[in-house]
């Protein structure tokens, strides 16, 4: 009955799957909606005077969440009754609908039991349709609320922020692979990403860019938690009067936590040079705050400098790019130079330099990138403009990362390479690895080295006698003239005549090889000592050394 059940046919497992997938990306987009309406929600609920029915909570929801992806939002309740646009993205927030988006095309091409596995385009498609599906209907549901989303915004950049998350989710899924280039890409370029010299160079570049933006980010939030300390009075005046009970001054907190990653930003353009806007007629950098700024009231912005020519404190400012070059230099050097490496093993000054260059172009595309999605219109008139420009700050950030990036691993490369094991101590060893002592191992000795060895008296006195040129360590291994060509001299296969086989000792013929370890040592065992384990083992001196037996068969 088991190889008889009705099972799904290819067509419909197909089917099957690419709606799992579907239902994946709309299931994402749905806790994405879900979680900001509970927030919303809740704060209008503790809320003890509201001017807005639950209806309007929810289309503030919808407004927030399309917010959230870079949709550009009109708000209609305005004082001067024309509607006003709204484009500045909070960070914090957009962190959930991408890690969602994400999440779901990973977990849609993890292989399950029973269910088969989509192709990585069909997955991806699949979840951006079904996760657009429902942004759409929710950009519809929002269109009457007091947040309605601009319609090309949706296409650009919201639907391009769904399609990066995703692309992320399945290049994840794959393991992150860095593949082959597609066929139309020219062959050099196929063959530079075949060596690993190209792939090592490429992971360092983009992992020192990803590091320099990082200080760059760090070093702008230590100066917005500077500033806000320093001017702690008026943020806190501006807090109080934003809001008067606990829930607007919860909603007054959170806006400010979520925009915490906006702030670092701008605090990063500062420290570059091109600073940010305050709209159309007035610029903050270090040199000066000048112009007529248009400021709302707001915890934050307390934090901005006095208006005027900069000092030295604002001047101070500029110790971010700083700290962000030099960490494109340490992290450079870290695999083109690392501690204890040979100077054949490091990367040559012109592979140093390319990979700090483009080190420093993808710090200034990465801040560029969060320059522009930091900022944005706040209005139409005087707050059309509001954050920092994308394109100076990219270019500042490249410059900086450029100009003290590039020759400084150069020179942190050569001073690691100064001398010969300069990472080393005095004698060109690691500090705190001595080293090893070399365990003497013994020579093979030859027979050529025994022969050498001084031979017994007895020995000498035979030879004499004998008047022989032969030696006891040549053997062939054959029997020539009737008697045992490798016997040892000055035994009883001596004395006997030819033609004759000479007896053999029981004890000497059952006694066992030697190993050559104990052969190379056996001289020094005395003068008595007689290399029998030189003697041939055939089935000739086996059948002599029995008691009944005297020689080959039919001989005896």
């Amino acid at each position: 009955m088991t190889g008889s059940s009705p099972s799904l046919s290819a067509e419909q497992s197909r089917s099957a799957v690419l709606a799992f997938a579907l239902l994946r990306g709309a299931v994402a987009a749905g806790l994405g909606v879900g979680s900001t309406a509970v927030l919303v929600l809740a704060l209008w609920i503790s809320s003890p005077v509201s001017d807005s029915s639950p209806g309007g909570a929810l289309h503030a929801a919808a407004g927030l969440w399309l917010l959230a992806h870079g949709a550009e939002l009109i708000r209609a309740d305005t004082l001067s009754g024309v509607p006003a646009p709204v484009g500045l993205v909070p960070l914090l927030l957009a962190v959930v609908p991408v890690w969602l988006a994400h999440r779901a095309a990973r977990d849609v091409l993890v292989p399950e039991e029973g269910r088969p596995v989509p192709s990585a385009a069909e997955a991806f498609a699949m979840v951006v349709t079904g996760y657009l599906l429902v942004g759409a209907a929710v950009a519809y549901y929002g269109r009457g609320g007091p947040l309605s989303v601009h319609p090309p915004s949706l296409l650009f950049p919201a639907a391009l922020v769904v399609a990066g998350a995703a692309a992320a989710g399945v290049w994840t899924a794959a393991g992150r692979p860095v593949g082959p280039p597609p066929s139309w890409a020219p062959v050099s370029l196929h063959e530079a990403l075949a060596r690993g010299r190209f792939r090592e160079h490429a992971g360092t570049a983009c992992r020192t860019a990803a590091a320099g933006v990082s200080v760059l980010l760090g070093g702008g939030a230590l100066l917005v938690a500077v500033a806000l300390m320093w001017h702690a009075h008026p943020a806190q005046q501006s807090f109080v009067q934003l809001a008067g009970d606990w829930a607007g001054r919860v909603s007054v907190f959170l806006l400010a936590l979520v925009l915490v990653p906006n702030a670092a930003v701008w605090g990063a353009a500062y420290g570059l040079g091109p600073g940010f806007a305050l709209g159309t007629a007035s610029t903050v950098t270090p040199l000066a705050f000048s112009g007529r700024p248009a400021l709302p009231g707001f915890p934050l912005l307390a934090a901005l400098p006095a208006e005027g020519p900069g000092t030295v404190l604002n001047w101070s400012a500029v110790a971010v790019p700083v700290a962000a070059g030099v960490t494109v230099a340490w992290f450079t050097v870290r695999r083109a130079a690392p501690p204890g490496a040979a100077r054949e093993d490091a990367w040559s000054p012109r592979e140093t330099a390319l990979v700090a260059g483009l080190a420093a172009v993808g710090c200034g595309a990465g801040t560029a990138v969060l320059a522009a999605a930091a900022g944005g219109p706040l209005g139409t008139r005087a707050l059309a403009e509001f954050g920092p420009v994308w394109w100076l700050t990219g270019a500042a950030a490249l410059a900086w990362t450029a100009l003290l990036g590039v020759p400084g691993a150069l020179l942190l490369r050569a001073w690691r390479l100064r001398e010969p094991g300069a990472s080393m101590d005095g004698e060109g060893e690691a500090p705190g690895n001595p080293r090893p002592v070399p365990v003497p191992v013994p020579a093979p000795v030859s027979v050529s080295a025994q022969a050498s060895a001084p031979a017994p008296v007895h020995e000498e006195a035979r030879r004499e006698s004998h008047g022989s040129d032969r030696r006891w360590w040549q053997w062939s291994g054959r029997r020539g003239g009737g008697a045992a060509a490798g016997a040892a001299p000055g035994s009883e296969a001596d004395a006997a005549p030819a033609g004759a086989p000479a007896p053999r000792p029981a004890a000497v013929a059952s006694a066992p090889v030697a190993p050559p370890a104990a052969r190379a040592s056996a001289p020094d065992r005395g003068e008595g000592f007689e290399p029998y384990d030189f003697l041939p083992t055939d089935p000739w001196h086996e059948r002599t050394a029995r008691p009944d037996g005297a020689g080959p068969s039919g001989n005896g």
